[in-house]
């Protein structure tokens, strides 16, 4: 059964940097695609990055250079590092996951995904 846990949210100023965490109950995230959402307030869901089981990961043009997907199979976690925060980034952020191919294409959907976590809020300050 996969349950996933995001960890890591907070309130940090502009510039700044947060790793989120997401882990699934102590199971390896191997044979999965894992993806990270946000919602900003007021508005809809948005793709932000996934990793691929095999293969490189793939940003969001709006997090592009700034923000890093890092698989941790030592860990069982897949993390999200987040640099250069800006106010725009502020949002509830949510890990996503689904079996997957060992190769395959990106996964920007949420309709790709089959498995989210609750989510854990990001606050920018300006």
């Amino acid at each position: 059964q996969v349950q996933l846990v995001e960890t890591g949210g907070g309130l940090v100023q502009a510039g700044d940097s947060l790793r989120l965490s997401c882990t699934n109950s102590g199971n390896t995230f191997n044979m999965y695609v894992v993806g990270w959402f946000r919602q900003p307030p007021g508005k809809e869901r948005e793709f932000v990055a996934t990793s691929r089981w095999g293969g490189g990961p793939y940003y969001a043009d709006s997090v592009k250079g700034r923000f890093t997907v890092i698989r941790d199979n030592a860990a069982n976690a897949v993390y999200l590092q987040m640099d250069s925060l800006k106010p725009d980034d502020t949002a509830v952020y949510y890990c996503a996951a689904a079996r997957s191919k060992y190769w395959e294409s990106h996964r920007t959907l949420e309709s790709q995904y089959d498995y989210w976590g609750q989510g854990t809020q990001v606050t920018v300050s300006s």
